[in-house]
This record gives structure tokens, sequence and C-alpha cells, in this order.
């Protein structure tokens, strides 16, 4: 029986220690919930549960006496084991009837993992543990299910199902760091043997969830509603008002005239707010900032997931299923300073008849709402607190995090049904968002996505969608992850929680003001960033070149955003780099660059004629050149390239490296 095919199942009944919820499931059964957001609707039954076994750090207990939390914060978390069998490290131990959906590793190597399920040893699971997530070697060798992200962030989406037991063990060599994700279903619910993953039938269910997620962000369906919005400023409207019983299956959005400028348009994201309204409610079930709504903070960050995404073409999507009883309203409202137009397109069904067993879509945006009490749990940072039935399908984290270096290592705790020690308890922050070793480059999968980074500095924004894995609870949910440094470091988070609620069950959460949400949209608001200025790091790069962002708070606060663009190019290299006027005019050219021992003489070019003198980066230490007068041009609205010839180097000078950290043009009057 699917998942959605539960809609209409009423009560609770157990019959002889077997609940009556009890199912047989094939492989293709287990395949098809990979890619399935209808079914996450559905509410839980007694004896569904999801948990996770991980490396964490074991010297974090809750002890049962004095009723503390201990060395909550310990984080030595890449050896943290059950115990050692025979020369085998035992990783974990999960009973059944249940399902494995998400294997992680940061550095898995060339050791055996042995799977003994139902207390046998599986044969075809006696494998390498680096060969779960190399996409070769059958059943997991589908590149969407299969693979790794940020260089080693390994993943592995292959269901692996048992029905009585199943224990992890390791042979030496197995490398460091592991999460096994698992569900566990009501007893008596009969799951296929593991040797029926490698069935034609079972192969074919898997193709069809890999396919799925290959055409994320791709293809979507007719839209039943489209609507365009003009929004003057403190402004709401109704996009759609919906009647009857039905889902929204999906939502589109493209705005108008999106500004170029990033901090415009960061500030308008975060200005704009989404909410809708479930069977006459007075309050939002779903209230989020537009950008972060869709899985994306600061700014317009293209990206494919299967649920979210921003396309290239300016198209934000969101295919949650959102049920409703009794009509639905999907409302904007624009509290930025200038108006804005929006194209909707909205997809729905309706229902023949209500399904009682259906759960609300909750979505919210907050900033350091519901933390902890417990002085023992400072650490802990919360994404979600609620209660009643449901499940939790997806997290978005932001990070403002303006002096650089790495800002995680936090890991996530996930309390169910009032745990007092997590039935999730992970490894750290980018461990929890799929990848490792805090890697800066930027990703786009199925269910997990780095959408903006800048080397770990400034914002960053990383999301993670639960669909096979998602957790349900009976009676609450309390999902933290922890955060190392405080707000006024300044690192800062602020989340997006996506989780389904019983209808008629209202959340904790209310509407954030506008001042609140964009404070810490631009570095100016920590003296970090000059006004006016045109970031070297955030420049497009025309020309193939040595180019990277480089962190400069280390060497003071000088520079501004505390960030350059550092150039490693050799000789005679020229970096083209564009830049936009917004307004044509006489503009004075003005630069800041870096100076430092390995750095060269550079000439700036200004479309491709020079302009300002020759600028010798050499200095016996890192130091800021303070900000230059490169001399007055004629500009035209549009864009425009700056170029650096490294021409040569001082003598005392061992390499030709050069360092701009920004760009300002100022308005000049003509004399």
């Amino acid at each position: 029986m699917k998942m959605h095919q539960c809609f209409f199942l009423l009560g609770v009944l157990v019959w002889g220690g077997v609940s009556a919820f009890a199912e047989t499931l094939s492989y293709a059964d287990l395949a098809g919930r990979l890619a399935d957001l209808k079914g996450l609707a559905v509410l839980p039954v007694p004896g569904e549960r999801c948990a996770q076994a991980s490396s964490y750090d074991r010297a974090s207990v809750y002890n049962v006496e004095s009723k503390a939390y201990e060395n909550w914060d310990a984080n030595g978390d890449g050896e943290g084991i059950i115990r050692e069998e025979e020369g085998l490290q035992v990783l974990a131990e999960m009973n059944g009837p249940g399902v494995i959906w998400r294997i992680w590793s940061a550095a898995p190597e060339g050791g055996k993992l042995v799977f003994i399920l139902d207390g046998k040893r599986e044969p075809m699971l006696n494998l390498p543990f680096v060969q779960f997530f190399d996409a070769k070697t059958p059943p997991f060798d589908f590149p969407e299910l299969s693979f790794r992200v940020a260089g080693d962030g390994a993943n592995c989406y292959v269901p692996i199902p048992f029905n009585h037991s199943c224990k992890v063990l390791a042979e030496p060599g197995w490398g460091k760091y592991y999460h096994f994700t698992y569900s566990q279903f009501p007893e008596g619910t009969q799951l296929p043997a593991v040797s029926e993953m490698n069935s034609p039938v079972s192969r074919t269910a898997l193709q069809q969830a890999n396919d799925a997620f290959a055409q994320r962000g791709k293809v979507f369906p007719e839209p039943s509603i489209r609507k365009t919005t003009c929004l003057s400023k403190g402004q709401s409207n109704d996009v759609a008002q919906l009647e009857g019983a039905g889902a929204i299956t999906c939502l589109r959005a493209r705005i108008h005239g999106l500004p170029e400028d990033q901090l415009e348009q960061r500030r308008l994201l975060r200005a704009l707010t989404v909410a809708m309204y479930w069977d006459g409610d007075k309050s939002p079930s779903v209230w989020a900032p537009f950008g972060d709504f869709f899985g994306t903070s600061a700014g317009a960050n293209a990206y494919a997931s299967y649920p979210m995404g921003l396309t290239e073409d300016g198209w934000w999507y969101s295919c949650w299923y959102m049920p409703y009883a009794d009509g639905a309203r999907v409302a904007c409202t624009n509290d930025a300073d200038q108006s804005v137009k929006i194209d909707w397109e909205i997809t729905s069904e309706p229902f023949e008849r209500t399904p009682p067993e259906l759960g609300r879509f909750h979505a919210k945006w907050h900033r350091d709402a519901l933390l902890p009490q417990d002085p023992a749990r400072a650490i802990d940072w919360t994404l979600l607190s609620t209660e009643g039935r449901g499940r939790y399908v997806g997290t978005m984290l932001y990070v403002y995090n303006p002096k650089g270096s790495w800002w995680g290592e936090g890991d996530e705790k996930f309390f169910v049904d009032g745990e007092t020690f997590p039935s999730t308890f992970g490894t750290g922050s980018e461990d929890y968002f799929g990848y490792a070793w805090c890697n800066p480059a930027l990703f786009s999968r199925a269910v997990i996505n780095q959408t903006i980074s800048g080397g770990n500095i400034g914002h960053i924004s990383v999301n993670r969608w639960h669909i096979a894995d998602n957790i349900p609870f009976q009676t609450r949910f309390d999902g933290y992850i922890e955060k190392y440094f405080p707000n006024d470091r300044p690192t800062q988070y602020a989340a997006m929680a996506y989780w389904y609620l019983e209808a008629g069950k209202a959340d904790a959460y209310s509407p954030v003001p506008v001042e609140k949400r964009i404070e810490f949209m631009d570095w100016e608001s920590g003296d970090f960033h000059v006004k006016g200025a045109i970031e070297g790091e955030e420049m497009k790069v025309l020309s193939v070149s040595n180019t990277s962002i480089q962190e400069m708070s280390t060497y003071g606060a000088q520079w501004s955003s505390l960030q350059q663009l550092f150039i490693t190019d050799e000789q005679g290299a020229v970096v083209e780099l564009e830049f936009p006027v917004k307004e044509s005019g006489l503009y004075e050219v003005r630069a800041a660059f870096t100076t430092s021992y390995d750095y060269g003489i550079v000439q700036a070019l200004l479309d491709g004629e020079p302009i300002g003198k020759p600028f010798d980066g050499y200095s016996p230490n890192v130091a800021h050149s303070g900000e230059l007068s490169l001399g007055a041009r004629q500009l035209e609205k549009g864009g425009h390239v700056l170029s650096l010839k490294m021409l040569d180097k001082n003598e005392q000078s061992s390499d030709y490296y050069a360092g701009l950290d920004y760009l300002k043009l100022n308005k000049a009057s003509k004399k």
C-alpha cells in the first residue's frame, strides 16, 4: 500500500500486538517514497519513527539521576562508536521493521562495512564503505541517489530494509564520520528481503526515483491559476483564494525587474513576504520572507532541488504538497520601499471528499525564537519547536558571518515526543546538510543544497529536505542545531522550518517586523562595508585567471566586507572584471588594493584604456592601500570592464600577486 493510499484510514486499532496500520511493502514501494511529496502530508500512525545512528561524541550525555545535560558541546565527532566486537567496530544497532534511508560520511575509505540483517550477515552489503557512494556498485549505482558534493560529502539514498534488526559493523580502515538515518514502522509491517534490491522491478523503481530527481527544476505541472500582482510600499494582496477541499501542488513566482545591486536585491527579497492560510484560519500556517520561503537567502541564488528552487530564468518554485479541507488563501505583502510586480502560477487539485488524515503544511521563518532556557544547553539553537502530530520535512539555515572563518561544527539534535536525549544526534552542521570539512563550494542536489557561500564569509545559505527520511511525531517535535559563536561576534542565524501539522493546530511562530528581517542584509550594519563600494570579490570575472575570494579579518578591519579578490596570475596576465553603472555621467574612479611581500605592480584599465598610474603592491607585511583616485571618466549606463594587468614586480617582492578590495564611482562635476 502506498503512503498516499492511507488518506482515508481512520482510528488506531491493534490486534494481538500487531498494529492495524501494519503493511506489506515491496522494495518498489520503498523506492517510491524517495520522491513522494504527497505522502508527506499523511499524518503518522503509532509506531512510526525516524532516528539516526552517528559518530557523535559520546561525551555528550543526559544524566538521568541529576536530570542534567553534561558535556553538551563535546565536538570529537569523528570516532564515536557503540563498542568493539572481535576486532570490528559497531557503528549502529537498529530494531525493525525498518529501513535505512540515508548513509553519509565525510571520509569513507576502503575498509568494509558488514551488515547483519535480521541476525544474518548479508553478503550483498559486505562492501568497502567507499563503494556505497561511488554510483558504480549495484544497487548503489544511481547517480542521483549515490553521490558526493563539495569534494568530500558522501551521500547514499538507496533504501536498505530489515524486518527485525540491523547491525552495522566496520572493519579496520573504514574511515571516519558516519550517519545512518533510518525509519521504524509499526509492529507487524512486512518489508522485502535485501536480495530484492537488485531485482528488475526494484531497479526500475530506483531508476524512476533517480529520474524524478534528475528532472528537478525542469518540468512543472500546468497551472490552474495565473495572476500578476502589483504591490506598492506597505500593500498586501491576495494571490489566490481557493474554495472547497483540495491541495496546492505547485507554486511559482517571478519578480519583474529584480534589482541587480546585491544589497537592494537582498533587502527586497526579505521585505517581501509570502503567507498561506488553510481552512479559514486567521493566522497563517505559512509565513516567510519571499526568498527564504523558496529555500535560499540572501539574494536570488539560482538552484534546483526537488521540492524547491529558483530557475535560471527567474522562476521561484515550491512543489510541496499543501492540502486544505475548507478553502485556502495565498497572500503577498510588500514592506519594501519600492513597488513590486510579481507573476504567479499556482497548480491545485480538488478532493472529492475531505481526507481526514492529512496534515497541513507549515513553513515559518524566525531568528532566535524559542531558545532553550537550560544554561547547560546554551549551545542549542532552535530550528523548530512545535506541538501536535505531524512530520518534520525540511530546514533552510541562513548564516550571517561577516568576520569569516568556519561558522559551523554544530550538531543537529532532534527530540521527538518529549525525549530527554535526541533520537537524531549529528556530527556537524555541514554534515547535516550533506557536505563536509566546511567546504564553501556551492552544490545543488535533489535534497541538499548550498546556494550561497562566499568562502564561508558573509552570507551563507544551506538547506536539506527530509522526504523519505522525514521525522514523524505524535505529540511534539523540538529540533536544534548547535551554534558555536555568539550573535555579537557577529555570527547570526535565521532559519526556515518546514513541517506538516494536524489540522486546526496552530504553531508558536509569529511574523517578524521588516526591520528585524533586513538589519543584517549588508555589512554596513557592522561597519564592515564601505558605503558605495563595488566589492572586488563580487565582480564577475570575465577572463580565465587564478582568482579567489580571500577573508581578510585576520589582518584587520580596513577591508570592505572583510574580503578581497585575490589574484595569483603571472607576469603579463590580465584579469577582466565586470561591474555595473546605474546612471550615465562623469565619475571619479577610485579603488582600494592590498599590499604584501609577494604582490606585484599592476596597471588598471577601464574598458581597455589605462586609468591611473601603475600601482606597486609591495610591502613587507599585509596592509591596506587606502582608497586611491585613478582619475575621472565619462561612463554610460550599463556594464563596464575593469582590467588589472600584472606589469612587473618590485625587486623586493617574491611574486606578481595582487589584491583588489573594491572599486568606487563618485559622481564628478564638469569644470
